[in-house]
């Protein structure tokens, strides 16, 4: 019978660049997946939506917060299995990029004024792209650090995804709301709630370089 160490991964080199990419992978993600969540509640309503009622706008808007969740089974499930068939890796770039993309896209839209239903409309797009690719980053990242994980330490080192989760919503707030805050409204509602969304360029670079050295 073969012993349980018989398929450990060789080099604890590996298993940190693993659990590294996932850490960091699972906190560029969750970045771009949380600061649409600040942006629903503080300004998606006065843009996106018609002025005419603002309750019935910030539900609307916060319902484009929830449509992301929608996504979240299918992404697991086909990016999972693809995942299984074609390698954690490049998978997990996929996810990055179509995370990337969308939010700097949004960071793009044109408002409501200026195009009417199209801009809600492709909000709720945008955002049924974020809530796929960032089911299939929390899955293919887990079952990477899982599969490079020394035996009799998995649990520990998985971990780290979820951890990396909790990151990305930490580094959304220290980024969304001192700009909320301190920028004249004005101007924050104009241009300066972008500025968020826009960085996400940099998370796809950084990440891709993250995680092409697994």
């Amino acid at each position: 019978m073969a012993s349980a160490t018989e398929h450990e991964p060789h080099g604890r080199h590996q298993t940190k660049k693993a659990t590294a990419s996932g850490w960091i992978g699972s906190a560029l993600e969750y970045y771009d997946f949380f600061i649409y969540a600040t942006a629903a509640s503080l300004i998606f309503p006065q843009i996106f939506f018609p002025k005419t009622d603002p309750k019935i706008a910030i539900i609307a808007s916060l319902a484009t917060y929830g449509v992301g969740y929608v996504a979240r089974p299918i992404g697991a499930f086909v990016l999972g299995h693809w995942g299984d068939t074609h390698g954690r890796k490049h998978v997990l770039i996929v996810c990055m990029f179509l995370m990337g993309f969308s939010t700097v896209a949004v960071g793009l839209l044109p408002t409501y004024d200026q195009v009417g239903l199209l801009a809600p409309a492709l909000l709720v797009l945008l955002r049924l792209i974020q809530g796929f690719a960032v089911a299939g980053e929390i899955s293919g990242a887990s079952s990477m650090i899982l599969e490079h994980s020394p035996f009799g330490r998995r649990g520990f080192f998985s971990s780290f995804t979820l951890q990396g989760v909790q990151a990305g919503q930490i580094m959304a707030a220290a980024v969304f709301l001192p700009l909320a805050h301190y920028m004249p409204t004005e101007a924050f509602n104009s241009w300066g709630w972008r500025i968020p969304f826009l960085l996400s360029f940099i998370v796809i670079v950084a990440g891709y370089i993250i995680r092409r050295e697994v």
